[in-house]
């Protein structure tokens, strides 16, 4: 899961603001277990939940992915989830994780976060060489999609809902009311 970053649009943590009465890092590992997900970890300064620190500090979420890559020594299927999305269930999240098995990255339509990406060498290699990039822009998880083929399945109105990302105050209440 990404909860690294300052939360500067938020103005405080993400990961551990209130949500149904727990913090929200630990409701997404709980969506993240009853989803499947067998074994799971926080990219950031969370020790309390398994947490992976950022190797390369304020270099945003694709270095926190890659922070993550770079403990996992062998190859691996990675559900990358960001700790801002509260609404997420397990059966969309089982959903990315089963449809298009082939693929090496896979999203909902539309959507950079969450996805589904097949950490081997094509994965290392593409996080490497945008991690020199100069450009800051062309540091993004949307740049590893594209790097990657990224393939879409499409999603619902309904579904579309669960994938309201919480980065700003406002956005906290709208979903949080």
């Amino acid at each position: 899961m990404l909860a690294g970053g300052r939360s500067s649009r938020m103005g405080r943590d993400k990961a551990l603001l209130s949500w149904r009465g727990k913090p929200l890092v630990e409701h997404q590992l709980e969506t993240l277990r009853v989803s499947g997900v067998d074994r799971a970890c926080v990219s950031g300064d969370y020790p309390a939940y398994h947490d992976v620190a950022d190797d390369f500090p304020g270099a945003g979420p694709l270095a926190g992915l890659a922070s993550v890559a770079r403990r996992i020594q062998r190859d691996a299927t990675l559900l990358v989830v960001p700790v801002d999305m509260p609404l997420l269930s397990p059966w969309l999240l089982r959903r990315l994780r089963c449809e298009a098995p082939d693929e090496g990255c896979l999203r909902f339509a539309a959507c950079v976060l969450p996805m589904r990406i097949r950490l081997g060498s094509v994965c290392r290699g593409a996080l490497a060489r945008l991690l020199r990039e100069a450009d800051r822009s062309g540091r993004s998880l949307r740049a590893l999609q594209e790097a990657m083929g990224a393939a879409e399945i499409p999603v619902s109105s309904e579904e579309r809902d669960q994938l309201a990302d919480c980065n700003t105050e406002s956005a906290w209440r709208e979903v949080h009311a």
